[in-house]
């Protein structure tokens, strides 16, 4: 099989798998953006916090599908399971406390990040049901790393899509029908990540029976893994930042750059299927000890990548004026929403290729350079803008400039570290 269809195999499963997640949060922001700009404005709050856990779940995913993978390409599918187990332990530890953790605070956070009460009461009722779903999502999140790692992305195609599926139809039932509101879609939430989660458990029981717990290789994990919970960091003070400041230019703008952000993400895992594809076949190629196929998957996900971007933002570009209507009605949130477009459209193409090499990056295990780049990326581009939008009250559109310059930053920061080759590390561990 060429390079080039091994990519494709891979690509388009987790394709589907990365964009089931995204696409029923837009589906319920869709549903919930109809009950008016408060609950809309709750969610954002109440999502940006889930996104903590979402952190939590992307190190699983990506750190076992880097370890996996070098086992898996050496010859040894065992140990590459025996990865996943460790991780799956470590994501139900994890998931309890953190679950825990957002039941109690979810008052606290709601009101530290909401600009108004009302806002902030709506967030935190919708947080305290939805962060029971964190056990199941960061199980979840383990499963797909090590399946990826073995280069199976089927099993977690049907596993995720099943799941979203089941939680798209509750939610608008739950939310109307049933007239929960806020509070139904948050059960749906839960229902997707508790049923996905328990799922890929299951797999995992009919791969293997050596499922007994190992603390140093769950230590170790952890420690592997460090650079990717920093970098992970950088990302959320980003994120909650940019949410904060959103809140204080009032309910539609926050509202607006809900739409907005739950869109970049959809676009930013769509398009980081390539990137899983690469994790999988860099950390194989390495494993195995050829470094050139390496450098060849490397330079094929990278046109790859930049290439759907562009075809995105031109499908984003063109649907300006309906795309927003789809989420909301209401016409203070659609009149911030046109802020935001020109930049979330211009922005695209280059994070596709920013995406794509992340992707060779974190198979290799070079997560260290990753780790220092995001941090530069986050001091000296997002932060320091969109809290000097803040202070000069320049709205959306600076928040967004922000992300301009983290994107700018990171871009240049991969491209150099991929031309330059030291990422190539063959080995069965780095």
């Amino acid at each position: 099989m060429s390079p080039s269809a091994q990519i494709a195999k891979l690509a388009l499963p987790a394709l589907v798998v990365l964009a089931a997640e995204p696409l029923y949060v837009l589906v319920d922001t869709a549903v919930v953006g109809h009950l008016g700009p408060i609950p809309l404005a709750a969610v954002a709050i109440g999502g940006t916090v889930m996104s903590v856990a979402v952190w939590f779940g992307t190190l699983m995913a990506y750190g076992t599908t880097g370890r996996a993978a070098r086992r898996f390409g050496a010859g040894d599918r065992p140990a590459a399971v025996a990865e996943g187990v460790q991780a799956s332990w470590l994501a139900l530890g994890l998931g309890l406390v953190l679950g825990l953790l957002g039941v109690a605070l979810a008052g606290p956070l709601a009101h530290a990040l909401a600009g108004n009460p009302a806002t902030a009461e709506a967030a935190a009722g919708w947080l305290r049901i939805a962060a029971l779903g964190v056990p199941g999502l960061l199980l979840a999140a383990a499963g797909n790393g090590w399946m990826r790692g073995v280069q199976d992305t089927r099993r977690p195609l049907f596993i995720v899509l099943g799941a979203n599926v089941l939680s798209a139809i509750l939610c608008p039932l739950l939310v109307y029908p049933a007239g929960l509101g806020l509070t139904g879609s948050a059960i749906a939430n839960v229902t997707a990540q508790t049923v996905g989660g328990w799922l890929f458990l299951l797999a995992l029981v009919r791969e293997t029976r050596r499922l007994r717990p190992v603390p140093s290789v769950i230590v170790r994990q952890v420690v592997l893994g460090r650079d990717l919970l920093i970098r992970g960091a950088a990302f959320q003070a980003c994120f909650l930042s940019a949410t904060a400041v959103a809140s204080r230019f009032g309910v539609a703008a926050v509202g607006a750059h809900q739409i907005a952000l739950q869109l970049w993400f959809f676009a930013a895992l769509a398009l980081d299927a390539v990137a899983i594809a690469a994790q999988s076949l860099v950390g194989a190629a390495l494993g195995a000890g050829d470094a050139g196929q390496a450098r060849d998957v490397a330079r094929r996900v990278t046109v790859a990548g930049g290439l759907a971007a562009v075809a995105f933002a031109a499908l984003v570009g063109a649907g300006a004026t309906v795309i927003p209507a789809l989420f909301t009605d209401d016409p203070s949130v659609l009149g911030q929403t046109a802020i935001v477009w020109p930049w979330f459209v211009a922005l695209l193409p280059f994070a596709g290729v920013v995406y794509a090499l992340d992707g060779v990056l974190i198979g290799a295990g070079d997560v260290a350079y990753l780790r220092t780049t995001t941090i530069l990326a986050a001091l000296l581009g997002f932060l320091p803008m969109i809290w000097l939008a803040y202070a000069l009250d320049l709205g959306l559109g600076g928040v967004w400039a922000g992300l301009g310059l983290f994107t700018f930053v990171r871009l240049v920061a991969t491209v150099s570290r991929w031309r330059s080759a030291r990422w190539a590390v063959v080995g069965v561990t780095r």
